[in-house]
């Protein structure tokens, strides 16, 4: 009997750290500065109309910017941005389009050519205007486009072609990023869109591209065509259509009689966005060179009239982001006046930031983690939160909790604290790529360990409905506690969080 007690001893030893917090009396009462009110408070700044839905750049993100490092002074953080204070900005190129001279060109060698201008019948979808035209044989897509369809196309089909996609409007929110990436991966010069939209949607984005807008990624770029354009200058186009949106399985049609041509011309300029960043000084003397990040995105996709992905459905036009991702950025301030009550300051040094450019490709995140302010290989973890303030009551998806033993952290805290009654679970969309989408991506690429927090999409995402009222401002105040004693086990424990070996090999990217 002794000898099993022995081995049951030091079998649960390893796991008796991970579910005992050792914290004094007041680390443990600060967690009590996190509030419903307060988060509630916060999210009715972030989300006000008066941040116009904190596009990237714009003066409304301008003005979110200011508020959160205004509050970063009052906790008493240390300044951690461009010279000597909380903002950090980084460039970013704008453009305009000419409508009148940008145009989507289909010519068969007959001689029969097809024009469709962008100021009537195409607009920009998604990416940066290329520079010169682009053109190639054309092939269409269409059919039931699903992961099974993808995976059945092959780079004979697609490479050095022009695609466009005969997409169906109702369809092509859950598979498109999925149908962009197969295409170009298997070496497509491009993919745009034939869509359905219905005439009042396409003539509201045709008009909103005078409108200044931001390229995405260079290399990148998707137009969007009407189908109802094309067939009326050649009709007999219509049965073609039709036949492929009804088949029954995908459906690679080439048209090597047909060129396809895109040309935009436009004007640029550059501008710059921000990040802002605190930082509170560890109690260490040694450890207080590390840091444990919190991050979270405060941009947003702005009005329904920019053009931009939001959809006004009947309300102001202004999509405001309450809990995309005002939750995340009001989840920063809080866990930033936790930590700096009297008493919670924990060994490592702990950096709080929210970043822009989310919404436009993880551009503020890239930007730090190429320019860090705080040494970037001293940085031992980031947690991350997108969109925490809706959904399930009690539990919380952890996207990478499987790549490090911060997944056996949280666990473990969450052991320790059942009064929070929050239930940390796993990725719950593996098909969505979800890890490599938002900021943490841009730390755990260069070997930083993650945790992203996140509580799903849901029916008002990237809509102007996406409003405050609808946050669960009790459920994130007890989210954002949980986060608090991890970050407090994190910074505390004198091991750093370790990478698991398969994990690390796939997804940290050598430094160039």
């Amino acid at each position: 009997m002794r000898r099993l007690a022995g081995l049951l001893v030091c079998l649960l030893l390893p796991i008796l750290p991970l579910r005992a917090q050792t914290l004094s009396s007041a680390a443990k009462k600060a967690a009590g500065a996190i509030t419903s009110d307060g988060v509630k408070h916060r999210i009715y700044v972030i989300a006000d109309d008066s941040m116009g839905g904190r596009d990237t750049p714009s003066r409304g993100l301008d003005l979110t910017a200011e508020y959160v490092a205004s509050e970063f002074k009052r906790f008493g953080l240390k300044p951690a941005g461009d010279e000597g204070g909380y903002l950090q900005r980084y460039p970013i190129q704008m453009s305009k389009i000419d409508p009148a001279n940008s145009t989507v060109e289909f010519t068969q060698n007959t001689g029969t050519k097809i024009t469709i201008s962008f100021n009537r019948g195409a607009f920009t979808l998604f990416g940066s205007a290329p520079k010169t035209p682009v053109a190639g044989s054309l092939v269409l897509l269409g059919g039931v486009v699903d992961s099974a369809g993808l995976a059945s196309v092959q780079a004979t089909d697609v490479k050095d072609k022009m695609v466009f996609w005969l997409a169906d409007q109702a369809k092509v929110q859950g598979i498109a990023q999925r149908v962009v990436r197969r295409i170009l991966s298997l070496g497509a010069k491009n993919i745009s869109l034939v869509s359905n939209r219905d005439s009042a949607s396409f003539a509201k984005r045709v008009g909103a591209q005078g409108q200044p807008s931001m390229g995405s990624r260079a290399g990148l770029y998707i137009a969007e065509v009407s189908e109802a354009a094309i067939v009326e200058q050649v009709p007999e186009a219509a049965g073609q259509f039709s036949q492929i949106r009804a088949a029954t399985s995908i459906v690679i049609a080439p048209l090597p009689e047909w060129e396809a041509k895109i040309t935009i011309k436009d004007s640029s300029w550059m501008t710059s966005a921000p990040n802002t960043v605190g930082v509170l000084e560890g109690s260490d003397p040694a450890l207080k060179k590390e840091y444990v990040v919190f991050s979270a995105h405060m941009d947003h996709i702005g009005m329904a009239s920019s053009g931009g992905q939001c959809t006004a459905k009947g309300d102001d036009g202004i999509c405001n982001g309450a809990d995309d991702d005002g939750s995340g950025t009001v989840g920063v301030m809080e866990l930033a006046k936790a930590y700096t009550q009297t008493g919670a300051r924990p060994k490592r040094s702990m950096v709080f930031m929210t970043v822009s450019g989310e919404e436009k490709g993880l551009l503020g995140s890239e930007f730090f983690a190429d320019h860090p302010t705080v040494p970037l290989d001293h940085v031992v973890a980031d947690l991350n939160m997108d969109m925490i303030g809706r959904n399930w009551e009690d539990t919380i998806a952890v996207i990478g909790r499987e790549h490090s033993d911060l997944g056996q952290t949280l666990d473990g805290i969450a052991h320790a604290h059942p009064e929070l009654r929050m239930t940390p679970i796993g990725d719950r969309w593996p098909e969505e790529n979800i890890y490599f989408r938002s900021d943490h991506y841009n730390f755990a690429k260069r070997g930083v360990p993650i945790l992203f927090f996140t509580s799903g999409l849901h029916p008002d995402y990237h809509q102007a409905s996406d409003s405050p009222e609808k946050i669960g401002y009790e459920k994130e105040a007890r989210l954002l506690r949980l986060v608090y004693f991890l970050g407090q086990k994190v910074a505390n424990t004198a091991e750093k969080p370790k990478w698991n070996p398969e994990s690390y090999a796939k997804i940290v990217k050598p430094t160039p």
